[in-house]
């Protein structure tokens, strides 16, 4: 029986499992991943992290993938969680690090318990379009944060409820207009100036999740064009964290310095088995 060490982490409640494969001999298969992350049959995450040598002069390379098994481009809080634990393979005495991933090269810098990671720029903005949406009409904006985000406007988050975060999640996520690729959705109130509440539908897990680091991000640079929130804006999600966002605004509406900080905790570690 082949039985392979790995950890427990979550970042804003957003949870993975994270393996140690620096060396590339762990291959997994999309079942295998799925069946990790299933809540009843496996250790239970909404996605896989795997360490894995650098191919373009980083650190590390990060592969991220989905409960489904399906590989993403780009985690937030997952990138945060892996940060912590390529500090804690190196002992822990690491400032900063950087590790390839899909959407480009992040950087990351420790402080104590919470992990600041730089994104690659977003683009892919648009905003208000109009959309029906499973018989609701929406004003839809979007952004591609690494992974594309759909971001939509509501009065309040917690007066949503979860049946309907998952009936408008789905039908946005496969709707005509984001197709081939899908979308990942986000339902945000404005709380104050600078201040927003999120829930987030995630593409691969098919469902809510406690939190979303590259929806965080979508939202605020939304939130900053369509109502002129300055940055760092904070966001609080649905696990209850607020976490921060910051920016600097270009010409165009293009973002460069996109950064996102907030905790990275390990819960625990331990075997499963691959057979």
């Amino acid at each position: 029986m082949a039985m392979v060490n790995f950890w427990k982490m979550n970042g804003a409640g957003n949870d993975f499992v994270v393996l140690d494969n620096r060396t590339a001999g762990l291959k997994l298969s999309r079942d295998q991943i799925a069946r990790i992350c299933h809540r009843q049959r496996g250790v239970g995450a909404d996605g896989l992290l795997a360490v894995e040598p650098a191919q373009n002069g980083a650190d590390h390379r990060m592969r991220y993938y989905n409960a489904d098994g399906g590989e993403a481009e780009m985690c937030g809080n997952g990138a945060r969680c892996f940060a912590r634990f390529v500090k804690q393979l190196a002992g822990g005495d690491l400032a900063s690090t950087t590790f390839e991933t899909i959407a480009g090269v992040i950087s990351a810098e420790f402080f104590d318990d919470e992990v600041r990671i730089q994104l690659s720029e977003p683009g892919a903005v648009t905003l208000d379009v109009p959309l029906d949406v499973d018989g609701t009409p929406l004003l839809v904006s979007s952004v591609n944060t690494g992974v594309p985000h759909a971001v939509v406007l509501v009065d309040s988050v917690a007066a949503l409820p979860s049946s309907e975060i998952r009936r408008l999640g789905a039908a946005l996520r496969y709707h005509e207009h984001f197709k081939p690729a899908g979308t990942n959705v986000n339902f945000v109130e404005i709380c104050n100036p600078g201040e927003i509440s999120i829930r987030t539908y995630e593409r691969g897990v098919e469902d809510e999740t406690l939190a979303c680091g590259t929806g965080m991000v979508a939202s605020a640079i939304v939130v900053h064009l369509r109502n002129g929130a300055l940055a760092p804006i904070a966001v609080t999600v649905a696990g209850g964290e607020t976490l921060a966002v910051d920016f600097q605004p270009g010409t165009a509406g293009s973002f460069t310095e996109v950064t996102l900080r907030g905790p990275a905790e390990f819960t625990f570690s331990g075997q499963l088995s691959l057979d």
